[in-house]
This record gives C-alpha cells, sequence and structure tokens, in this order.
C-alpha cells in the first residue's frame, strides 16, 4: 500500500508539472562587441524575464544589421532577431512581448535608438532615468512603438 501510494503521489507530480514544461521558451539571438557592458547588461534583462538568449560575440556588428536590414537611422550598440522580428539596441523585454503576440503587419523590428539611460542595461545609478520610445520599423516609416520611462511602459 506505501509503493502504490508513492507511485501515485509521483505521478501527481509528475502531471503537474506538464504544463511548465510544455511552455514555448522564446529564443533571441544576439550579436554583441566583446568590449560593451550594457550589451551584456541587455543579455541579462532578458533572461531574468524568461527568455532564452544565445549570445553571440562579434568583433563587428555592422555585417549583421546589413543582413538584418536594421536601418542606419536607428543603431545602437547591439543587434538581435526573435522569431524572424529584428532587434536593435535596449529594447526592453514588454516590448518585445507586446510584439510577439500582436505581430503588426508591415513591421520587420524595433530598436531603442541610441542608448536612453536607465533602459535595461543603461541603469546607472544616481541618475534618473529617461522617457523614451521603441519605434517600430518595417514597411512604411518609422513609427513609436511604445514608450517607456526607464525599464517600465509609461
Amino acid at each position: 500500500m506505501i509503493h502504490r501510494r508513492t507511485a501515485l503521489a509521483c505521478v501527481g507530480l509528475l502531471v503537474g508539472r506538464v504544463p511548465v514544461a510544455a511552455q514555448h521558451v522564446v529564443q533571441v539571438l544576439v550579436w554583441r562587441d566583446p568590449y560593451c557592458g550594457c550589451c551584456s547588461s541587455w543579455v541579462a534583462h532578458l533572461r531574468s524575464e524568461g527568455f532564452a538568449v544565445d549570445d553571440q560575440v562579434v568583433r563587428a556588428v555592422g555585417p549583421i544589421r546589413q543582413s538584418l536590414g536594421t536601418p542606419i537611422d536607428l543603431l545602437s550598440c547591439h543587434a538581435g532577431q526573435v522569431e524572424g522580428f529584428v532587434l536593435e539596441g535596449h529594447v526592453p523585454a514588454p516590448a518585445i512581448r507586446r510584439l510577439l503576440t500582436e505581430r503588426p503587419a508591415g513591421v520587420r523590428g524595433l530598436a531603442v535608438p541610441e542608448m536612453p539611460i536607465g533602459s535595461p542595461g543603461m541603469e546607472v545609478p544616481d541618475r534618473a532615468p529617461e522617457t523614451y520610445e521603441v519605434i517600430a520599423f518595417g514597411a512604411g516609416p518609422h513609427r513609436p512603438f511604445m514608450r517607456f520611462t526607464g525599464g517600465l511602459p509609461s
């Protein structure tokens, strides 16, 4: 009888874990310079938000950006790709999740141009986070996708 209870308890534990194991983990491919600390901090942000990150340290990100079709006026410090979408710069996880949920027509990717203080990976002690736009690009003109102050939607 004890063995039967033990077996039933184990089956219950396994059944309870199946939905967790079956959840889809989103893979983000990142290309970054080996000497950039903010890039590795952005990778850490994505990982802490549940993304699986393939962190590729490369000598030059420019050729990768060119192959991804990243507009030159939206450049920042690292490039990424998630489920066919392009990422440029310190794009916060909530913007990536919204992009993957909505999959807006004509949008090829998201960018946070330059390096706003307080954006994920650009947190600076004793400096107030900046408000900035995450820009959607692709077919047609660039357009605001989300607004953030630091790492939080505003």
